[in-house]
C-alpha cells in the first residue's frame, strides 16, 4: 500500500514453536540494546497527533515454566512479586536476597533462561565466562531448589518419547520423530525441543490470544486506536495522544487477563512519540 507506512508480513505457521515471524521487512529483529538500534527505533513514528503505546510481558516464558512445571518455589517468587533472577541468585549462590550482587544476578538470569532451553554446563560456562565445574554447580544448585522444574524436565522428555510429540498448554502439538534417532547429537537436540516447545509454544499461544483480546477491546472502547505490530512478547498500538494513558491501561489489562495461570502475568505499557520513546 502506498500510504507512507512500512508494512511487514507476518507468518503464523513458519516457526516450529508457533511464534509469529516477520518478513519484508523483518520488524521483529530491530536491535533494542545497541546505540544503532536506538537510532533506528527513533525513526518509527506514529501519524501526526498520535503516539505509540508499547506493552510487553515481563518474563512470560519463566512464568509459563512456573505454571507448567508446577514449581511451588518459583510460583511463590512470582506471586510475591520478587525479582525472579535475584531470587534464583539467592538460591544458586546461597546468599540472602538483599546481598545478591549484580554479577550474581546476571549469572542467575543466564541459568534461568538457559534451563528452559536445556542448556549444558559447557554452553553456560561459555555464555557467562566461568569454568565448566562452576557452571555444573550452578545448574545442580538450581535444580535442587526448583524441584518442580527438575521433575518437569525429566517427565516432559519421557512423555514426548512415548507419544512422539509434545504439546503446549492449549493442546497444539509438535511432532519430534528425532527423539528415536540413533545419533546422540540429533537425539539430544530433540530432547531440548521437547523441553522448550511447551514453554515457548505456550507463550506464543498466549500472545496470539492477547492480540485478539486487545484488538477487540480497542474496537469497542477506542476505535481510533489500532494494533500495529507484535514483536514476540510485545505489542505496539497507535492511538490519538489524548487517549494514550487509557489505551496503555487497556492494553496492559487485556494482556494480563488473557490466561489463568498459577502465577500472575504482568505487562507494562509505556507510550511516546517514537518506538524508541515508547519502549
Amino acid at each position: 500500500a502506498d500510504d507512507g507506512r512500512i508494512h511487514t508480513t507476518f507468518q503464523n505457521m513458519v516457526t516450529a514453536t508457533g511464534r509469529l515471524s516477520s518478513t519484508d521487512p523483518n520488524l521483529q529483529n530491530i536491535p533494542v540494546r545497541t546505540d544503532l538500534g536506538a537510532e533506528i527505533r527513533k525513526m518509527f513514528v506514529p501519524k501526526p497527533g498520535c503516539v505509540l503505546v508499547d506493552a510487553d510481558y515481563s518474563q512470560i516464558e519463566l512464568r509459563v515454566l512456573a505454571h507448567i512445571a508446577d514449581d511451588k518455589t518459583m510460583q511463590k517468587a512470582f506471586c510475591d512479586h520478587v525479582d525472579i533472577h535475584t531470587a534464583t541468585a539467592s538460591q544458586v549462590f546461597g546468599v540472602p536476597v538483599e546481598q545478591v550482587t549484580p554479577l550474581q544476578r546476571r549469572h542467575a538470569k543466564a541459568v534461568n533462561f538457559g534451563i528452559v532451553y536445556g542448556i549444558s554446563e559447557f554452553s553456560l560456562a561459555e555464555d557467562i565466562g566461568v569454568s565448566r565445574r562452576e557452571a555444573k554447580e550452578y545448574i545442580d544448585n538450581y535444580l535442587s531448589h526448583y524441584h518442580g522444574v527438575r521433575d518437569y524436565m525429566k517427565q516432559v522428555v519421557e512423555n514426548a518419547r512415548r507419544d512422539g510429540y509434545t504439546t503446549t498448554l492449549y493442546g497444539r502439538r509438535r511432532y519430534i520423530p528425532e527423539l528415536s534417532s540413533s545419533n546422540y547429537n540429533i537425539r539430544s537436540g530433540a530432547e531440548r525441543i521437547a523441553l522448550n516447545t511447551p514453554i515457548q509454544g505456550t507463550a506464543a499461544d498466549i500472545i496470539k490470544l492477547a492480540m485478539i483480546r486487545v484488538e477487540n477491546a480497542l474496537a469497542e472502547s477506542y476505535p481510533e486506536a489500532r494494533l500495529l505490530l507484535q514483536v514476540h512478547d510485545e505489542l505496539i498500538v497507535e492511538c490519538p495522544e489524548e487517549m494514550a494513558e487509557n489505551v496503555a491501561k487497556l492494553v496492559s489489562r487485556e494482556m494480563e487477563g488473557v490466561a489463568e495461570l498459577k502465577v500472575p502475568l504482568t505487562a507494562e505499557a509505556h507510550f511516546g512519540k517514537s518506538w524508541y520513546e515508547a519502549k
